[in-house]
């Protein structure tokens, strides 16, 4: 097969600075990664962009932070990926859970294997909702980090890790 590439955008509030990490990290690990920068506003609105950024098929890896991965994960649904990475997925407003229904409806749709990625502290997800939320993906891995918000920046080696394992485990 050939070289897989991981496509990782940002949160809503960041730009390419805030993903680097992440790509540097799966660099400096062998693989080859990308910053995906989008435009503010709805997801959908986004979704050409990534679109455009990362193309269709099993070499391609999307997902991102927050943000970066709902639309990552609303590009999986639409067309075949090789995986999806959701670091900190936005599963609902902070205070506002009864959200998580409509911004997983479209789960079902994704057949690619799922790596999710999230603090215990995140307010952008309770924990409970997100478990019960991955019945919805036919593949799908959780991870939960204890102590931690909406932000993996206190365990990025070990996210770095993490995603390097899931893409190399990749069919």
């Amino acid at each position: 097969m050939a070289t897989r590439i991981v496509y990782l955008a940002p949160g809503a509030s960041g730009g390419p600075d805030s993903i680097a990490p992440y790509v540097r990290g799966l660099e400096a690990n062998g693989l080859t990664a990308s910053a995906v920068q989008l435009p503010r506003g709805p997801a959908e609105r986004a979704l050409p962009v990534y679109r455009a950024a990362a193309p269709a098929g099993k070499a391609s890896v999307v997902g991102g932070q927050s943000f970066g991965g709902r639309v990552a994960s609303l590009l999986a649904a639409e067309t075949e990926m090789g995986g999806l990475v959701l670091i900190c997925y936005p599963l609902h407003a902070p205070g506002s859970p009864d959200s998580w229904d409509a911004r997983t409806e479209h789960w079902p749709r994704i057949t690619c294997p799922v790596l999710l990625l999230s603090g215990d502290r995140d307010p952008f997800a309770r924990i409970a909702l997100l478990r019960g939320a991955i019945a919805r993906l036919p593949h799908a891995e959780l991870h939960v980090y204890p102590g931690v918000g909406h932000g993996l920046r206190s365990v990025l080696d070990d996210a770095v890790e993490r995603i390097t394992d899931f893409v190399r485990g990749l069919a």
